[in-house]
């Protein structure tokens, strides 16, 4: 029966991108939220969840009053923490984005999480996320929702570690992608009255960390790539946008700093060995 399911949800990764073209801003199909659930469930089953309310219900208000000016409004986006210290960030199909402890520690003030929600939202407005389960399902290799999402995490799951390089393959988003979700990012940012300029800033953010601490931030590297041009992409977009309207937008708040500091007072989740 779980074998049927599978080959069954293969079948029909492959049909909604046939179907659709992964064409962009087209409202999710019920089975295609059902998939994305799926694959959710089985990410937070491996992975260690904040679960403390105040700060899952300030990171959804926040990711809520972005994702409901994006391009698919149609969903119930769910925006979680994933309690470990690395530096990552990813989506999953259907409206579910998680955002690392370790990431959100990086962060100086409000617009550049808003950066990262943003980007992320985009990535599953615009289809990315069902590019890589369609890609992955067409290479038939058998992955789990963690493992396409996070292909490091399956490094020591037993029989997984040969599969971890093609793995990684299909979970880094190309450069058109990452182009992409920018830009729609800064869009669904600024629309929600949020300052665009912490994407950029983020970008900065995570560059210097790669040079100062290059293993900390593999696996957001591995799935979007960042340089230097794409910074100064993203900061020519931003100059598009009315220098008046630009500066009444928010960079930051007291209940963002809150945020952090609450998270910041929560006992981590051990490592598993």
């Amino acid at each position: 029966m779980r074998e049927n399911t599978r080959r069954n949800n293969k079948l029909a990764i492959i049909g909604l991108a046939a179907a659709f073209g992964l064409a962009a801003c087209v409202p999710a199909t019920q089975e295609e939220v059902a998939m994305g659930n799926d694959y959710a469930q089985q990410v937070e089953r491996e992975l260690p969840m904040i679960r403390d309310p105040d700060v899952v219900r300030y990171l959804n208000v926040l990711g809520d009053s972005i994702a409901r000016v994006s391009d698919d409004r149609s969903l119930t986006w769910r925006f979680n923490v994933v309690d470990q210290g690395e530096i990552n960030a990813f989506a999953v199909p259907g409206g579910h984005i998680y955002v690392y402890r370790g990431l959100i520690e990086k962060t100086t003030n409000m617009s550049e999480l808003a950066g990262v929600l943003g980007h992320e939202i985009a990535h599953v407005t615009q289809r990315h996320s069902m590019q890589q389960m369609a890609k992955a399902q067409r290479a038939n290799i058998g992955l789990t929702g963690l493992c396409l999402f996070v292909p490091s995490a399956c490094q020591g799951v037993a029989g997984a570690a040969v599969q971890v390089g093609a793995q990684a393959g299909f979970a880094k988003f190309s450069r058109d992608d990452e182009a992409s979700a920018d830009k729609f990012g800064v869009t669904y940012v600024t629309r929600a009255g949020i300052d665009p300029r912490g994407m950029p800033s983020m970008f900065r953010i995570l560059i210097a960390e790669r040079q100062r601490n290059p293993s900390g931030v593999d696996a957001f590297f591995a799935s979007h790539p960042i340089e230097e041009s794409r910074v100064a992409n993203t900061e020519a977009e931003i100059q598009k946008i009315n220098p008046v309207v630009l500066k009444s937008l928010t960079r930051d708040t007291r209940a963002f700093q809150t945020f952090k500091t609450r998270l910041a007072g929560l006992p981590r989740t051990p490592a598993k060995r």
